[in-house]
Parts: C-alpha cells; structure tokens; sequence
C-alpha cells in the first residue's frame, strides 16, 4: 500500500476464480455442441416476448469496443488517472483475450447452432460466439471501476453487465456459456488491470 492505493487479495481471487470458471466453460463448448442444459436456458430467455427487442438492442451497445476509451476519457476528465490506466488496459486485454480464445475453442453463433433459434435485430448469425467479447469488456470495466464508488452506486455497473448478459442471449447473439465465459475472463481482466495499477483503499478518493 502506497500514497492511499494498494493491490487486493481480491483481485488476485478474481483473476484465479475467473481462470477456473473459464476453463470449466471452455472444456464443456470445445467440442462446438451446445449442450441439453444449456439449450434450455437459451430457449428460456432467446423466446421471450419480442417486446423487449428494442431495450436489448439498446443495452447491448454499453458493451461495445469503444465504451472503454470512452470511460478512459471519462476518468481523465475527473483525473481519476489510475482508473483511466485501468480502463485502458481492460480495453486492451479484451481484444488479446477473446482473439487467445478464438484460436483455442471455436462455436459457431446459435443461428447455426440452435435450431430454434430466434436471432433480433442486425444481430450477427455467424462467426465465432464462444466467448461474448461484450461481456468481458463490460465485466473487466466494471471491476476496475467499483472501487472508485460508494454505497448503493457500486450495484450499478453489475446491474449493467446483468442487462448486457441477459440481452447478448435473448437477441441470439450468444449460448449462456458463451456469456459465463466472457464474465469470468472479464474478471480475468479486470483483476490484472487493478493488480497493475492499484485501486483507492476504502478510505481513500483518488485527487488531482
């Protein structure tokens, strides 16, 4: 601990916890099938009421590449340069960790994996789903950010990836490991960039 930042057990449990979960989902999806289990799940959610299509649609850009650049912009203005660090390397480690992933299990998106599928919007009917690179980034995002808020705010950017989780599966964009997966490298993610960079201690708000 230093100058009011320290580096977390906490972080070091996310980065283990989320290479275990990982390696579970990836064992299961290696083979490129979607399981009973897990096509269920799919169905339950992908075959709710079209009602939902437009917030889906909406949600789901909070997880697209850019909004990493946008929260670095974001803590640069309110000088929050270690949060802006982190946020950038969550950036940074999405694009490398989804690209690792590829290369090691690939399975196709569930318009050809799922029979009844059905797929909303302009969502992408194939190319590699295993995992949601929308959900790591939003994951790792959150991480990083949490230590920086206080009370009831620290729900916030969770109930953000939820929503993005959620929506990923109901457009037919993603199988549910595809969305477990991505949450655990997000916290894969997120821990290394706050063992890096340090987070604020709890009683401590970064300053200029």
């Amino acid at each position: 601990m230093s100058n009011g930042f320290e580096r977390r057990r906490i972080d070091v449990v996310a980065v283990l916890a989320g290479g275990a979960v990982f390696a579970v989902c990836a064992t299961i999806a290696h083979n490129g099938r979607v399981s009973g289990p897990e096509r269920a799940v799919f169905e339950a959610i992908n075959g709710l009421t079209s009602a939902f299509e437009q917030v889906g649609n909406l949600v789901q850009y909070l997880g697209v590449l850019a909004v990493g650049p946008l929260v670095v912009l974001v803590a640069l203005v309110l000088r929050r340069w270690r949060l802006a660090a982190a946020a950038a390397l969550v950036t940074v480690l999405k694009l490398l960790i989804e690209r690792g992933v590829w290369k090691l299990v690939y399975r196709e998106r569930p318009a050809i994996t799922e029979s009844n599928a059905i797929v909303r919007g302009s969502t992408a009917t194939t190319g590699a789903s295993f995992v949601s690179g929308h959900v790591i980034l939003s994951t790792g995002l959150a991480w990083a950010i949490t230590p920086y808020l206080h009370g009831r705010w620290r729900v916030v950017p969770w109930i953000v990836v939820g929503l993005i989780a959620f929506a990923r599966i109901y457009l037919g964009a993603h199988n549910p490991l595809d969305v477990v997966g991505g949450l655990s490298l997000g916290l894969v993610a997120g821990g290394v960039a706050n063992l890096i960079v340090g987070v604020p201690t709890p009683t401590t708000a970064e300053g200029p």
